[in-house]
C-alpha cells in the first residue's frame, strides 16, 4: 500500500511539473541594431510592452554591433540580434560563452541596376559594378558565389566605396549602373530612382548552389550562462520570437508601422517595400546549424578573421 501511494505521489508531481511548463517566465534584457536583424522582434517588442508575452523582455537599439558585444560580456544583456559572423567572433573571444538560438535574417544583398540589363552572375563579367564593404561580408558573399558560378572574381570591376550613400548618389546622376546595395538601402535607392530596379537577389544565388548552407546576415545569439539556468524561459522565447517574425512576414502594413515606432527605419511604406526583400526569418536547431556552418565556413575560406579566427565548435549551435 504503501509503494501505490509513493508511485500516486511522484505521478502527481510529475503531472504538476507537466502542468506548469516545467518552469518560470524571465526577465530577458535583449538588444539589436536598426536593421534588418531586428525587424522579426518589432512584434514581439510591442506584445511585451503591452503585457502580452510570456517573458518579460527589456529591449534596447544600438547603432553597431560593437555597441551591443561589450554588454552581452559583462553580462549586461542575456540576448542580442548580431551580424552572423560578428557571433562566430564573439564566441571566439569569450571562450565559448555565447551561442546561437536562431537565424534571424537570410540574405540582404542585392544587385541593383539602372539603364544595364543584368540577369545572371555571368551578366556582371566585364562590368563596373559599385559596392560598399570591401574587406567585409559583402565581399566574401560575392566573390563566394562568383567562384561557385565559374567566374573569377578579377572579371568583375568591382569600385569600393565607404558609404552606401556614395553609390546612392551615382542612382541619381547616372544613366548606367550596376551597384552591390545591402537592404534596406535598396528599397530608398529604388523609391527615388523609378527606373532602377533589383536584378538580382543573392541570397536566391546563394540557395540556388543547392549545397545545404545559406546567406546568412544576422542571427540571434544568448549567453550560454542564461539559457543554462532558464531553459524554459529560453523555450518559451523561441516560440514567441518565431511567431513574430511570422507576423512581420505576414502583415506588412502592421509591421511596418511596428518598425518605425521601434525607431528601425523612419518611414513605413519604405519598410513595407522593404521587408519581403530583407529576408526576416526563423531557423532554429538543426537547419540552422547546418545553413550558418556551411555560410561561416565559406567566409573562413576567404579571411579566417572574419570569424575570429577559427570555426566555431559544435556548441556554438544551439539544437536542443
Amino acid at each position: 500500500m504503501k509503494k501505490l501511494l509513493a508511485c500516486l505521489l511522484v505521478a502527481v508531481m510529475l503531472f504538476s511539473l507537466i502542468a506548469c511548463g516545467g518552469g518560470t517566465p524571465a526577465e530577458i534584457r535583449i538588444a539589436g541594431m536598426k536593421g534588418p536583424t531586428t525587424m522579426g522582434l518589432v512584434k514581439l517588442m510591442d506584445d511585451s510592452k503591452n503585457g502580452l508575452s510570456y517573458n518579460t523582455y527589456d529591449f534596447s537599439l544600438k547603432g553597431k554591433a560593437n555597441e551591443i558585444t561589450p554588454l552581452l560580456i559583462k553580462g549586461e544583456l542575456d540576448m542580442a540580434a548580431l551580424p552572423a559572423n560578428v557571433a562566430a567572433t564573439l564566441y571566439k573571444n569569450t571562450n565559448g560563452a555565447i551561442e546561437v538560438l536562431a537565424i534571424n535574417t537570410l540574405g540582404v544583398l542585392n544587385i541593383v541596376t539602372k539603364g544595364v540589363e543584368i540577369n545572371s552572375l555571368e551578366d556582371l563579367k566585364g562590368k563596373t559594378v559599385y559596392a560598399t564593404g570591401k574587406g567585409t561580408t559583402p565581399e566574401y558573399s560575392i566573390r563566394y558565389l562568383l567562384t561557385q558560378n565559374g567566374i573569377d572574381p578579377a572579371e568583375v570591376n568591382f569600385e569600393w566605396t565607404n558609404e552606401a550613400s556614395e553609390v546612392g548618389t551615382r542612382f541619381s546622376t547616372s544613366d548606367e549602373i550596376v551597384a552591390l546595395l545591402p537592404q534596406p538601402y535598396v528599397t530608398s535607392v529604388l523609391v527615388q530612382n523609378p527606373t532602377a530596379k533589383i536584378a538580382l537577389d543573392l541570397s536566391d544565388e546563394w540557395d540556388a548552389l543547392e549545397n545545404g548552407s545559406s546567406l546568412v546576415t544576422g542571427v540571434l545569439v544568448a549567453r550560454k550562462e542564461f539559457v543554462d539556468a532558464n531553459p524554459h524561459a529560453v523555450a518559451k522565447f523561441l516560440e514567441e520570437y518565431e511567431a513574430s517574425v511570422a507576423y512581420c512576414n505576414e502583415n506588412l502594413d502592421g509591421a511596418a508601422e511596428l518598425i518605425v515606432n521601434a525607431g528601425i527605419l523612419g518611414a513605413a511604406p519604405v519598410a513595407k517595400r522593404a521587408i519581403p526583400h530583407c529576408h526576416v526569418t526563423f531557423i532554429a536547431g538543426n537547419a540552422m546549424k547546418t545553413k550558418l556552418k556551411g555560410y561561416l565556413e565559406a567566409l573562413y575560406a576567404q579571411d579566417p578573421t572574419s570569424v575570429g579566427g577559427a570555426l566555431p565548435s559544435d556548441d556554438f549551435y544551439y539544437t536542443k
